[in-house]
């Protein structure tokens, strides 16, 4: 943004009112061949959610389903990332409701992640969601207020360019969601499809197991069919080679950790090197 004049704003205090609405550049990528790496956030404290930021992951995920990140937790860890717009939140509901959804998007969130979507009709009704209802009756069922989403009315063309901006993402994590695919990914509004790993590897009764041959074909087969889709496919994948293979089949945003996941891991393995090279003679005999 340019510098302010502040005379002209004395004198127009109406001059912030030209604002707009910002295009939304994680959608457009995602429209591209080149992929998007991620992370994900689950420990909510706003230090991490910044060191994150500064990190140069392309997204991040604020995990409202697995991980306790409430409306004022997300509310304060976009206005942390607004800092950092080369990382794009992207904050998952805990369920594909519409009153959450209105929630969220009210409260500035652009990119939209849905869990558990099984059918196209699942995901139609989320599109309807998304959107504001617009005069030639393609719009959705989404309520008008002038909330944080429009910068409390200073994104002059909020309500006419937000249906354009918002991006949603939705999962298939179930059996019925990888039989219904097709239909899932080819619905309108719907950015991308994200395959879930961790419930769709139970589903297929191998929990746990997310390198399993069999688990591997289902989402290489899933990228597939996204991308025939003329969908973004994504995955999570915190196995390196993992996460390269399907990067390699296609998968157009991909999170390749979890800040929990790292915190533990390097933690643990940091405190294993000092204490088996420090470990101390056990003691012979006696006690204080």
């Amino acid at each position: 943004m340019l510098p302010v004049d502040h005379e002209t704003f004395r004198l127009n205090p109406c001059f912030f009112n030209t604002m707009k609405t910002p295009i939304n550049a994680f959608k457009q990528a995602l429209q591209t061949t080149t992929p998007q790496i991620g992370l994900w956030l689950s420990l909510t404290h706003l230090d991490t959610t910044e060191i994150a930021g500064l990190a140069g992951f392309d997204w991040l995920v604020l995990d409202g389903e697995h991980a306790p990140y409430d409306l004022q937790h997300l509310k304060a860890a976009l206005q942390v990332l607004a800092a950092y717009p080369q990382s794009h939140p992207v904050a998952r509901v805990p369920v594909g409701e519409n009153a959450l959804i209105k929630q969220y998007l009210d409260l500035g969130v652009t990119n939209l992640l849905v869990p558990m979507v099984d059918t196209p009709e699942q995901a139609g009704q989320l599109v309807q969601a998304c959107r504001y209802p617009q005069a030639d009756g393609q719009g959705g069922v989404r309520g008008l207020a002038g909330a944080r989403a429009s910068r409390w009315g200073y994104f002059e063309d909020y309500f006419s360019a937000a249906n354009e901006q918002v991006c949603l993402l939705v999962q298939a994590e179930t059996l019925q969601a990888m039989h219904n695919l097709d239909a899932i990914a080819a619905t309108p509004g719907v950015d991308g499809v994200f395959i879930g790993p961790a419930d769709l590897s139970a589903a297929m009764g191998h929990i746990g197991q997310f390198d399993h041959p069999a688990v591997k074909a289902a989402i290489e087969d899933g990228i597939a069919r996204i991308l025939k889709a003329g969908k973004a496919p994504g995955v999570l994948a915190t196995d390196e080679a993992l996460a390269r293979h399907y990067l390699a089949c296609g998968a157009r945003f991909v999170a390749v950790g979890l800040d929990a996941q790292l915190l533990t891991r390097s933690s643990r393995d940091l405190a294993v090197r000092f204490k088996s090279a420090a470990a101390p003679a056990t003691r012979q005999g006696g006690s204080y």
